[in-house]
């Protein structure tokens, strides 16, 4: 029996079913990580990777390919490409708007579970900021790290590491297309031969 058979087929088909549901659930899990850190809630890629992980695991469950698959790595192709192209100062501009949007309370919780005081250094802003700030730094020392520079750390670490594996999976969704196709039109050599394929 060649590789190529339906059993080859049929066997690569399970196996790549068990990757995707893998796949579907580190996506989940990665961006939920992201989204848990609190400074990349407002960040709507974020919540695309999750859709696309809870889209992905339901094909994988319901074992549905071809057409599906085919727009599930067009989807998740674009969302890993934004994740990766999102550079630094387009981050610093959502941290900054999504700062100012954010209730008093929220900002102290970020300011608290960062440690960390303000979001940067904008002159009257800041000093704003700084002055309601209730982080454990304040009181250990006279100068606190400014929280955008954490946020930012944070959201870089996690754009990446969804944009990298959402990037690298969805090229295995093109060979999935393709298993699938090729299942679809070979013969179970098991069936009956006079059976219309």
């Amino acid at each position: 029996m060649v590789c190529g058979g339906f059993a080859c087929s049929k066997n690569a088909l399970c196996a790549l079913n068990v990757v995707y549901m893998l796949v579907g659930l580190l996506l989940i899990g990665v961006a939920a990580w992201g989204k848990g850190l609190g400074l990349v809630s407002s960040i709507h890629i974020i919540g695309g990777v999750i859709a696309v992980g809870v889209f992905l695991l339901l094909i994988a469950v319901a074992g549905l390919y071809m057409i599906i698959l085919g727009l599930v790595f067009v989807f998740q192709f674009g969302i890993s490409c934004s994740c990766l192209a999102i550079n630094r100062s387009k981050q610093t501009d959502v941290i900054n708007a999504s700062w100012w949007v954010l209730s008093n309370k929220t900002r102290d919780e970020l300011e608290r579970s960062f440690d960390c005081c303000g979001l940067f250094n904008l002159t009257t802003l800041y000093q704003q900021d700084y002055a309601f700030c209730t982080a454990i730094c304040k009181s250990r020392s006279s100068t606190c790290q400014m929280c955008g520079e954490k946020f930012l750390k944070h959201s870089d670490e996690a754009l990446k590491i969804l944009g990298g594996v959402g990037l690298f999976f969805s090229f295995t969704e093109i060979l999935g297309v393709w298993l699938a196709m090729r299942f679809r039109n070979q013969k179970d050599p098991r069936a009956n031969p006079s059976a219309f394929l």
